[in-house]
C-alpha cells in the first residue's frame, strides 16, 4: 500500500520581508527540507508579518486541509515576535516535547541563544503546527529533529495505531 502524501505549508513569519524590504532566505530552506522529509509542498512559502496575520494564515492553512504547517521566524523576545502567541490561538492540545527538542538541539549544535526561541508545537484540528526560528541555521537544526517524526505524529493525528518494533 502506498504511504499518504503528507501535505505541508511552510510561513515565513517577517516584517520585513512581508513588506518586501527584506529577502525571504529561511522560507524557501524550510520548504526544501519538508521536500526532502516527503512531503508535498505546492504552495509557499507563504509570507506574512508577525501578529494578526500569523493566526490567520494557520486558520486559512486549515481550512485547506494541511497536514503540517511549519513556520519560520517570530519566536524570539523582541515586543513584535508574537508567533508564538498567535499559533496558541489555533492549536487544540499543544506538543511540548516537539518544542523542547527543537530548543535543545539549537543549544547541542552550539547555538546558546537556541533555547531563547519560544516556539510553540501542537495539533490544531488534523493540522501538526510547528514554530521554528527564523534563521536558515535554526530551520536546518529544527527540521533534522523534526523530519524523523513527521509522519509518525501525521498518522497518529489522523487515528493512527502507533507503530510496534518486533525487538521491543
Amino acid at each position: 500500500m502506498d504511504k499518504a502524501v503528507i501535505r505541508a505549508l511552510a510561513v515565513t513569519v517577517s516584517n520585513r520581508a512581508a513588506a518586501g524590504t527584506y529577502e525571504d532566505t529561511s522560507g524557501p530552506v524550510l520548504a526544501e527540507l519538508l521536500r526532502s522529509a516527503g512531503c508535498a509542498v505546492v504552495d509557499g512559502p507563504l509570507v506574512v508579518p508577525d501578529g494578526e496575520p500569523v493566526e490567520a494564515a494557520l486558520r486559512d492553512a486549515l481550512a485547506a486541509g494541511y497536514d503540517v504547517v511549519v513556520t519560520t521566524g517570530g519566536t524570539g523576545l523582541t515586543p513584535g515576535d508574537l508567533t508564538p502567541e498567535m499559533t496558541r490561538r489555533v492549536l487544540d492540545r499543544e506538543i511540548p516535547g516537539i518544542a523542547e527538542a527543537l530548543r535543545a538541539a539549537g543549544a547541542a549544535a552550539g547555538v546558546p541563544t537556541a533555547i531563547l526561541s519560544r516556539g510553540a508545537a501542537g495539533v490544531a484540528g488534523r493540522t501538526l503546527i510547528v514554530n521554528l526560528p527564523g534563521s536558515s541555521g535554526g530551520v536546518r537544526d529544527g527540521m533534522t529533529v523534526l523530519s524523523p517524526v513527521l509522519g509518525h505524529a501525521v498518522a497518529q493525528i489522523n487515528g493512527g495505531d502507533h507503530v510496534r518494533s518486533a525487538l521491543r
